[in-house]
């Protein structure tokens, strides 16, 4: 199994603390962080602490992996388990335990408790306490990684608000040509109606003159026509001769 392609893994755990029966000692006043992570492609790291004097570490190879799944009983493929795994330190379920010296105010033992959900098979990762320079490396390590992830996430965010942008630049630039050619094809509609509507009455107009004009033809006819010989007017004093006599 490899681990090259894990995301860094951060959270705040739930502090549980056990007191030591004959210990003076109190609980921890900070909070704590952890950061799961793989340096390599068959480890996971992880790193508990309160940027004080409390932080602590475990180093989980494959096997150690196989040991705990063997312990908690999940049957399946390693890679199904090594599923179940992140998404238990992913959950809200997270808890830091805490159990006190006998000898001191400090903490004896620490373990990292994760299920994914209710009912559901609990994977124990117990803690080694590191001190001095390996404390530091471990919180400069925690804080480098918490930096980048953070990083990663706004370069993320600015990245899909360019998308957003230029997205909605798409849509404006589309609803507005809908717009165009809803505008232009509802011309061609009304001009397809007024050339309707001139080509209509131009028809009427025809109509009416087609039937208008047998009656001026018959006035026409009537105005022409010739008078009979017998009702012409007789021309009076009009001395008629012919032609050898004279």
């Amino acid at each position: 199994m490899e681990f090259k392609e894990l995301q860094s893994i951060f959270g705040e755990p739930k502090l549980e603390w056990i007191p030591h029966a004959h210990s003076q000692g109190s609980r921890p006043s900070h909070r704590f962080l952890f950061h799961v992570y793989a340096p390599g492609s068959s480890h996971l790291i992880i790193h508990v602490t309160d940027f004080h004097s409390n932080t602590w570490e475990a180093h989980l190879s494959v096997l150690q992996l196989e040991d705990i799944r063997n312990h908690i009983g999940i049957g399946g493929s390693f890679s199904e388990f090594v599923q179940y795994f992140i998404t238990s330190i992913n959950s809200e379920d997270v808890k830091l335990v805490l159990e006190g010296n006998s000898n001191s105010d400090g903490v004896a033992y620490a373990k990292l408790v994760a299920q994914k959900s209710k009912g559901m098979p609990v994977i124990t990762i117990p803690l080694t306490k590191l001190v001095e320079s390996a404390a530091s490396e471990a919180m400069a390590n925690l804080s480098l990684g918490l930096f980048t992830s953070l990083k990663n996430v706004k370069c993320s965010i600015i990245k899909e608000q360019e998308r957003s942008a230029q997205l909605t630049k798409v849509i404006s630039a589309e609803k507005e040509r809908n717009e165009t050619m809803l505008q232009v094809d509802q011309r061609q509609k009304f001009q397809k109606i007024s050339d309707f509507e001139e080509a209509d009455v131009s028809t009427k107009g025809l109509k009416n003159s087609s039937e208008q004009a047998p009656g001026n033809a018959g006035l026409t006819k009537v105005k022409n026509r010739v008078v009979p010989a017998y009702r012409r007017t007789k021309v009076r004093g009009a001395l008629l001769q012919d032609s050898d006599d004279s």
